[in-house]
């Protein structure tokens, strides 16, 4: 008997100390509510902020000619804000990437999500070189502040790179998913190492500018008569979009209104942007914008033409700093400056 008992005693701890430990998550990390983890995986990285942005890729990586030394840049991209969560899952050894791409895939499309942009290894990238993209999405700034020590060197060396951009239009805000899958190679981690790695990011878009105070037509009389502008934080657009969202009307109506009462009022309307970007663009976009507040003005409230001049400064001309994303908020905007 006590010979048997000594044999099975040795076969457990053979067994355990051939199988794999088992593995937790990071402390504090959580899946997210509309997108459950790969079975057997693990979160390794992760992050959780209620207002951030993510740049979206919606293209390959090309070679950024642009750029003084030789770099790379996605080829089509869109930075999107809202709360963000970030996950970094290991799945378990032995699945493919496909195999958990296709399961997140199928996640995503049951939970209402449209593909906006879809990539496989060689095809994510100009050069039929998965690692250009691939840098792109989980480079040096992406790493997570709060993860193992293997997730600050995940998608060192991937193969089998597969990813998806999604967006879900919800009730009052817009839910984008980024998600990335990659056989990791780099051998330095036996808890990543041949594991397949998801990288999941979650925006749930939400103006910060809807907690400001919306200005009326009284109140815009008001600021043009002593200081010769009214500034407006109630137009809306989706990020890097020059589209007015349904949600500006209330302040539109307003400004409709106040050139009603006032028909020899003459206004420049001034676009504002924060320093994400880059300069041209920002110039851009501020200068589509204000043109799209004009035009709405003209049809929908029968603003006279010739009242009305629109204007883009860009991000020349901040309130606060950008350095924040209170700051960012507070410089996206929307001026009225009397001619």
């Amino acid at each position: 008997m006590r010979i048997e008992m000594v044999i099975a005693v040795a076969a457990v701890l053979s067994l355990a100390r051939s199988s794999p430990a088992q593995q937790t998550d990071t402390k504090g990390s959580q899946d997210h509510p509309l997108i459950p983890r790969y079975a057997g995986s693990s979160i390794i990285g992760y992050e959780a902020r209620e207002y951030d942005e993510l740049t979206l890729a919606l293209g390959k990586s090309v070679a950024d000619e642009e750029a003084k030394t030789f770099e790379y840049k996605l080829s089509k991209s869109q930075r999107v804000e809202g709360k963000l969560t970030r996950l970094l899952y290991a799945a378990p050894n032995g699945r493919s990437s496909l195999e958990v791409f296709r399961n997140y895939e199928a996640s995503l499309t049951k939970a209402g999500f449209q593909p906006l942009f879809a990539c496989a290894d060689r095809e994510c990238s100009f050069d039929g070189n998965a690692s250009r993209f691939d840098n792109l999405i989980y480079g040096r700034a992406r790493r997570f502040e709060h993860g193992t020590s293997s997730s600050q060197s995940a998608f060192t060396s991937a193969k089998e790179v597969r990813y998806l951009a999604a967006r879900l239009t919800a009730p009052g805000k817009d839910v984008y998913a980024s998600l990335m899958v990659a056989i990791e190679t780099f051998d330095h981690f036996s808890d990543t190492f041949n594991h397949p790695l998801v990288l999941l990011e979650v925006v749930e878009s939400k103006a910060m500018e809807a907690n400001m105070v919306r200005v009326d037509a009284a109140t815009m009389a008001k600021d043009i008569a002593s200081t010769g502008r009214a500034v407006l934080y109630g137009i809306y657009f989706d990020t890097a979009k020059d589209v007015v969202k349904p949600e500006s009307e209330p302040t539109l109506a307003e400004i409709g209104k106040l050139l009603m009462q006032d028909r020899t009022l003459k206004l420049y309307v001034v676009g504002h942007t924060d320093n994400v970007g880059g300069f041209d663009s920002n110039m851009d976009l501020s200068t589509r914008r204000a043109n799209a507040v004009v035009a709405h003005l003209r049809t929908r409230y029968g603003v006279d033409a010739t009242h009305l001049r629109p204007v883009g400064v860009g991000l020349v001309a901040p309130v606060a700093s950008n350095a924040s994303d209170d700051g960012r908020a507070k410089n996206r905007r929307v001026e009225l400056v009397k001619q």
